[in-house]
């Protein structure tokens, strides 16, 4: 994005029509959402055979199932004859089959059709051929991951990129998160788009302004420059009085298992786009899940994850730790929600500082993914 504001180190940012219009929330549905890998839950929350759960997809529903043989699969939530929803309760279990309450046809766990009321007089009904459609199903990190776009690479083609250009190799398998377990879990109502809120992640401009007790345990996000602002690999450095990521600054926990004491006191910070975020300390992980809902409201879901035998432990109490990200997560939506206001105006033109550079880095993978190369790109940086 060139400078368009008539001074080198300013760069434009994004219009407000990209987070509030609806037509632009559209395509950010079927170019972005509908095309990538998105993680939508833990994969352990269906352990027994015929668990299923139901997840909403922008316009389509899932059926998440685990089958007899212990694997999971994943289709549309729509019954192959008239098109009726086979499920509406979130969660369940099934018995041997799937079957639609309206004209009881039934399929079995795999998404094979089964039985269908006279059958015998549809000898043009081959069962092979009206199966439910299935949806595209990985597990990654302890967490299931789906796609609605058949064609799509791998899940490993979308994330390894993102997270060789911010970590490097070998750094996120350290922390084990695919068998840590969910110590809390925190659901989210902002009242702003999506980007807005991945924006506000990879920028540390405003760290100074609206979090004293983040930048009391990470100083170094007191200039604006984060290691997700800098695009440094290395983590940010605890405070000389802080030996946890805890509201106290206590270390209340043992390090996670495949760590060493070169990962102590460091605190990383991760985007992987569309719809995670991760923060890595020594103690604990968390998981952010963005759920897109309209161009000005997001769920997001965070989860809180430790190591299992700690959380088996006598005296076990993740509040301290959980309550300093709680806090910097509901100052940061609020600031998302300030924001998402203002860009409903028509003088909205807004700015990236020096310390906000980074963003544009999105905005070309933004607009590249939704086909729209506007005025000012390549990108330029003061």
């Amino acid at each position: 994005m060139t400078s368009m504001t008539g001074a080198a180190n300013l760069l434009a940012a994004l219009p407000g029509r990209y987070y509030t219009d609806p037509a632009i929330f559209e395509l950010d549905e079927r170019q972005i959402f509908r095309r990538s890998w998105l993680c939508v839950g833990r994969a352990d929350a269906l352990s027994e055979p015929g668990r299923y759960r139901r997840i909403e997809l922008g316009e389509e529903s899932v059926l998440v199932v685990r089958g007899r043989d212990g694997e999971l699969s994943a289709f549309l939530n729509l019954c192959r004859h008239r098109g009726a929803q086979l499920c509406s309760e979130e969660s369940g279990s099934f018995s041997r089959t799937i079957r639609c309450a309206y004209h009881s046809w039934s399929y079995g766990l795999d998404g094979r059709l089964l039985a269908a009321p006279n059958m015998r007089d549809m000898p043009d009904l081959v069962r092979a051929d009206y199966g439910l459609h299935p949806v595209r199903a990985e597990q990654w990190l302890g967490y299931l991951w789906l796609n609605l776009d058949p064609e799509a690479q791998q899940l490993a083609a979308q994330v390894e990129p993102q997270l060789a250009e911010r970590l490097g190799d070998g750094v996120l398998e350290r922390y084990g998160i695919e068998r840590l377990g969910v110590a809390a879990t925190i659901d989210y109502s902002v009242a702003a788009n999506w980007k807005s809120i991945i924006e506000n992640f990879m920028e540390c401009y405003h760290c100074a302004s609206i979090h004293p007790e983040l930048t009391a345990a990470l100083p170094q996000f007191r200039s604006g420059y984060g290691t997700i602002s800098d695009g440094m690999a290395a983590g940010a450095s605890f405070a000389e009085h802080v030996d946890g990521f805890s509201l106290s600054g206590r270390a209340t926990h043992p390090r996670l298992p495949g760590l060493g004491p070169s990962d102590d006191r460091l605190f990383y910070g991760l985007v992987l786009r569309p719809n995670v975020l991760l923060i890595l300390v020594p103690d604990h992980v968390a998981l952010y899940r963005l759920e897109p809902l309209g161009p000005g409201h997001t769920r997001v879901t965070v989860d809180w994850l430790f190591d299992r035998d700690t959380m088996a432990g006598d005296g076990f109490d993740a509040t301290d730790a959980i309550a300093l990200l709680d806090i910097t997560n509901r100052q940061d939506f609020d600031a998302c929600e300030r924001c998402q206001r203002g860009m409903r105006s028509a003088a909205y033109s807004g700015v990236l500082v020096p310390a906000e550079h980074v963003i544009t880095d999105f905005y070309a993978q933004y607009l590249a993914a939704i086909g729209e190369h506007p005025a000012g790109s390549p990108r330029e940086r003061g």
